[in-house]
């Protein structure tokens, strides 16, 4: 029987894929914050020892004489869990359904406790740190390989994880299309990759992922000019003030979910042509907190929180890699979560958070990192279609009890809403 320490460590260690974006809105300081950071390790020591062999064994084992401890630790674990389950609606509204009232606003009660728990539960594993220790394990020969001849489409490509990807690409040899918005940060980085890498092949493409008409237009002369094997969809936006874009569109749905799906359905007959071909899509954890919810995708009905808007389209790019996976089986599809790294996006749309955490946070290439494996390596396609991967290692796209499992007729929904979008402005669209 597993000890209720160890019990306690395995559930808090489920968490650690929560973004801590969401830790922006954590009040507590760091410092005291650290203060419940308990030695799980010494503590699972002591429960390993905690079996009596005499009453006068002191001498053998002196542990004992500190067992305080241990029940001082144990009876804190227990009240986090307890306090994690307590603040959790969605766990109540399965399990305990009349226990509590139902909540107005049942995130205002249980955000700030998932806030903590993905900090003290995942600090470790999604810093530089967490790279760290995880890269000990990864097989170099994984990605050190040539890819001359395949073509790799990247958008948001001018800056942060897009940009480390198509540089590490290009650096093996394949063909680079950059899909960016602003040319001017586009050109540069196009500068900066053919510099670093020598390699000539790569293209700019401008192009405004919240704009899906934009989207139809390039998709269908990139179509009818290019070839492509892997799309990496990882432009995206958090903008924290409900903004709507010309087309009526608010903006992080109309970029993070509707470009998404706009971009990879018009490009999927020109993947379905190649073999091995593949889609990848750069989430973030934060759609842990989040379950699926299709009764308002623009986010107008209530007070609008940008994080959880934010993490809301993460959670529908999950569904929508699980959704393509069933429906196509001749493209390897995969969404990720690149841990926290230092990005140009994360500094302007999380200063608090960028402020407490810099000196932790990952590079650039090690946010990358599972991108590229996932798009050049041959091990990443021996693995099922349709997973969530961390430091190139599916993992669980659920916390445990939390009920973010969204129903089949919800995520069809999801699909049937997109394609009524997409459909609509292909119509519009000049040249379609």
């Amino acid at each position: 029987m597993m000890a209720p320490d160890s019990y306690v460590h395995a559930v808090l260690k489920r968490s650690i894929g929560i973004e801590l974006c969401l830790f922006q809105h954590l009040k507590a300081p760091v410092n005291q914050v650290t203060l419940l950071l308990y030695d799980s390790t010494r503590m699972r020591q002591l429960l390993s020892k905690s079996v009596v062999i005499d009453d006068d064994d002191d001498d053998e084992y002196p542990w004992r004489q500190n067992a305080h401890k241990y029940y001082i630790h144990l009876t804190l674990s227990l009240f986090l869990f307890l306090w994690f389950i307590l603040g959790n609606y969605w766990v109540f509204s399965v399990y305990l359904p009349n226990f509590i009232p139902p909540f107005h606003q049942p995130q205002d009660y249980c955000d700030k406790t998932l806030y903590i728990f993905a900090f003290l539960t995942g600090v470790s594993d999604l810093s530089r740190s967490g790279y760290e220790s995880a890269s000990k394990h990864f097989n170099p020969d994984d990605v050190e390989v040539n890819v001359a001849g395949r073509s790799f489409l990247v958008t948001g490509a001018n800056s942060g994880i897009g940009k480390a990807t198509a540089k590490e690409i290009a650096r093996r040899g394949g063909t680079v299309h950059l899909v960016c918005r602003n040319k001017e940060r586009a050109e540069v980085a196009k500068g900066e990759i053919v510099t670093e890498t020598g390699n000539q092949n790569i293209f700019l493409h401008i192009v405004d992922i919240s704009n899906p008409k934009e989207i139809w237009n390039f998709a269908e002369k990139f179509k009818n000019e290019h070839k492509l094997n892997v799309l990496i969809n990882n432009a995206g936006c958090m903008v924290n003030n409900r903004e709507l874009t010309e087309d009526g569109l608010e903006k992080n749905f109309a970029t993070n979910t509707l470009g998404t799906y706009v971009l990879t359905t018009a490009l999927l007959p020109l993947l379905e042509k190649e073999a091995d071909a593949r889609v990848i899509t750069v989430s973030s954890g934060g759609m842990l907190v989040q379950k699926l919810n299709v009764s308002d995708l623009q986010s107008g009905n209530g007070t609008f929180d940008g994080t959880m808007v934010y993490a809301q389209n993460k959670r529908q790019q999950v569904v929508l890699t699980e959704q393509w996976a069933k429906a196509h089986r001749n493209i390897h599809f995969s969404v990720m979560h690149p841990g926290w790294a230092d990005t140009p996006a994360v500094r302007s749309s999380m200063p608090d958070f960028y402020q407490k955490m810099k000196n932790t946070l990952r590079t650039e290439a090690q946010g990358a990192d599972t991108v590229v494996w996932l798009a050049v390596s041959s091990e990443a396609t021996k693995l099922p279609s349709g997973l969530f991967f961390q430091d190139r290692q599916p993992v669980p796209a659920h916390l445990p009890l939390a009920s973010t499992h969204s129903s089949p007729e919800d995520e069809e929904k999801l699909m049937e809403v997109l394609e009524e979008f997409s459909q609509k402005f292909k119509s519009t669209s000049p040249g379609t």
